[in-house]
């Protein structure tokens, strides 16, 4: 059984966690997983950008009216960037590297919004002379900043949502509420700046759809009253990101956040402009970690496992932003049934035990697990992690000298481009 088909198969069929082992012993005895694996060693991250592709076109299909700006701090890889600007996608970028990024591989400028509120104004200079014309504002001092931009610029101004429930609550520090908003498009007349409209970001990781959905219809509210007090007429409405990720448990789907959105929005698409930013939800399933034990310890907790990439590195998500990726053990995976996703009775019955994975640093706090429940493992076995496309190589960090995880093709990259290991699901043994 390969990926498509377990993909395919009913999401009520099987517990969350099966399916995700039985994705994730289907990858890794795969020739492609294996070749890479044989070829870089451990700790690799195994990036499949075709689930890049299906998951912009799933946004694209449920969304119809909205135009996606992928968030390039989610994931800056080369490859991901190069499948989404074959497929059309435009980028959210926060910063002059991300922009060069972009402007290197030639995307048209008018597909590139500038979404952090607060820069210098030399990035704002380098922006505007790649193209670059729709930034994000939330203070006075920014709008001063665009005194004397090119006559086509224009701003969104940032509102703040709180979000208490999300992972990252991005209203506590960005943002303001609704006097403070009309407030910034007086400035912003006055210094001769097209006001476009108004963006949000109801926080990362954030798995309520009726908070976006509120989220949306507060602000469709506010240009109404807006644009009759100030006899202004806004065009593009900026929804952010936010939209979540499953890692140790299922959260809501796309097509429960398309539920709930598009009754709000649908109504406002033909006179508004209608984007997202979405980073997460675009890669985080695309990329799988897989690490081994360096070192075992027994301490007065238990079985410690020391893994070869740990907080610093790949798992810095665990540390940044308090998600928690699934961990199997390749020693389960190679006993897993590909169709239940379950692992088989002999090795149910093999011995099992609580333990503590801790990364490979010197610093005590580099812990990525407590209570997993594992086999008994040896120096050299392989674990597997999948959802670790999103902020994990992008927060990792060299810290004792370490290198940053290297990151193999295991999937079809864009039509021009070059794979760096085919794709080939075929099933080979796991060791």
């Amino acid at each position: 059984m390969n990926l498509a088909a377990l993909r395919r198969e009913p999401r009520t069929t099987r517990s969350y966690e099966d399916r995700r082992r039985a994705e994730a012993s289907a990858l890794l005895s795969s020739v492609a997983a294996r070749a890479a694996i044989a070829l870089h060693g451990t700790p690799l991250l195994l990036l499949d950008p075709d689930r890049v592709r299906r998951q912009y076109r799933h946004l694209r299909d449920a969304l119809p009216f909205v135009g996606f700006h992928y968030a390039v701090k989610a994931l800056a890889h080369d490859t991901v960037l190069d499948v989404l600007d074959e497929a059309g996608c435009g980028f959210d970028v926060a910063g002059s590297e991300e922009l060069a990024l972009l402007t290197r591989r030639g995307v048209d400028a008018s597909r590139i919004i500038h979404t952090h509120p607060i820069k210098k104004p030399a990035e704002i200079a380098e922006a505007l002379a790649a193209g670059a014309r729709t930034f994000v504002v939330d203070n006075d001092v920014e709008i001063e900043k665009f005194r004397g931009a090119p006559a086509d610029t224009r701003l969104l101004v940032r509102l703040a949502y709180r979000s208490p429930h999300a992972k990252s609550d991005l209203s506590s520090k960005f943002g303001v509420g609704p006097f403070e908003a009309a407030h910034l498009v007086e400035r912003a007349l006055a210094a001769g700046v097209t006001v476009a409209g108004f963006s949000y970001h109801v926080g990362s990781q954030l798995d309520d759809p009726g908070r976006f959905a509120a989220a949306a219809a507060d602000t469709l509210e506010l240009m109404g009253i807006l644009e009759r007090r100030l006899n202004v007429q806004f065009d593009t409405l900026d929804i952010g990101g936010g939209f979540p990720a499953s890692y140790d448990a299922e959260s809501a789907a796309i097509d429960d956040l398309a539920a709930v959105l598009r009754p709000v929005l649908e109504p406002h698409a033909r006179r508004l402009d209608i984007i997202a930013e979405p980073g997460r939800v675009m890669v985080a399933d695309a990329m799988t970690l897989v690490t081994s034990v360096v070192g075992i310890a027994e301490r007065a907790d238990g079985r410690w496992y020391y893994l070869d990439d740990g907080l610093y590195g790949s798992y810095s998500n665990v540390l940044t932003e308090d998600v928690h990726p699934l961990i199997f053990a390749a020693r389960d995976l190679a006993a897993t049934d590909p169709w239940t996703g379950r692992v088989s009775a002999g090795a149910r019955t093999a011995e099992h035990r609580w333990a503590t994975l801790a990364g490979p640093t010197c610093d005590s706090s580099d812990v990525v697990a407590r209570e997993v429940l594992l086999p008994d493992l040896h120096v050299g076995d392989l674990l597997v992690s999948p959802t670790m496309g999103a902020y994990t190589t992008v927060t990792a960090t060299r810290f004792n000298g370490r290198p940053f995880t290297p990151v193999a093709i295991v999937g079809r990259g864009p039509t021009a481009g070059q794979v760096a290991v085919p794709s080939d699901v075929r099933r080979v043994p796991i060791v």
